[in-house]
């Protein structure tokens, strides 16, 4: 169930429509009184949240929403014609996964709640194949190919591979690798995992610009990545 929060009745009923028509559940609220109530017998599965709405904003709803340990791990894209990097930067620090803005196609908004809901678990997905920018990973194989090229791997390579490729757009710390593929009882340091990185991008080749390093903060890999 996706809840939709737009007090332009249009565009709610359009978003609504194109959502069930796609095969998702979805609901509407003209702003955020009738949502808050509706959360105390439903919890949804996301929540499309307008800024500009009557009485409580989208914001205070989003800081609401995610104060609460009920509601906190709601996934929440931000729906708004106000399109400023600010106004993202605040929205995404207060805890929303995405942000669209006005005037946006209905195809477009449809993928990304589908890829919000693959990312935070909601929707159920075959993981054992990956694919990201013609790199494919072959879990049940144990196989790494980049445009049909085998690419050999050693094995805390492939997890580490596997781990960014499994959280896409998702910045995963140095510690947190660490801690996932080398284990909490690993005697060493993060610099293990930098090495393992620049090996695995030497190793990928051309393909290896799509592991992004966030300074100071660990690699991700993004939407698309230019080679």
């Amino acid at each position: 169930m996706i809840y939709c929060v737009e007090d332009d009745d249009n565009i709610r009923e359009l978003v609504v429509y194109t959502l069930e028509s796609t095969g998702l559940e979805a609901k509407g609220f003209a702003e955020g009184r009738s949502f808050l109530e509706a959360l105390a017998f439903d919890t949804p599965e996301l929540v499309l949240l307008d800024i500009m709405l009557p009485g409580e904003d989208g914001m205070q709803i989003l800081r609401r929403l995610k104060s609460s340990s009920k509601t906190k791990d709601i996934p929440v894209i931000m729906v708004t014609a106000k399109g400023t990097e600010y106004d993202k930067v605040i929205g995404l620090d207060s805890g929303a996964d995405d942000y669209v803005t006005k005037p946006f196609g209905m195809m477009e908004l449809v993928s990304r709640i589908k890829a919000v809901l693959r990312r935070t678990g909601r929707i159920k997905t075959d993981t054992s194949e990956l694919e990201i920018n013609g790199v494919k990973m072959d879990l049940k194989k144990h196989e790494v190919t980049a445009d049909g090229k085998t690419i050999v791997l050693t094995l805390k390579e492939f997890e580490l591979l596997e781990k960014l490729m499994k959280n896409q757009n998702i910045v995963l710390t140095r510690d947190q690798l660490l801690t996932d593929i080398w284990g909490y009882d690993f005697d060493g340091e993060t610099r293990t995992v930098d090495v393992h990185i620049r090996t695995l991008r030497q190793k990928l080749g051309e393909y290896g610009s799509m592991i992004e390093t966030i300074r100071g903060v660990g690699y991700r890999i993004g939407e698309t990545n230019e080679r």
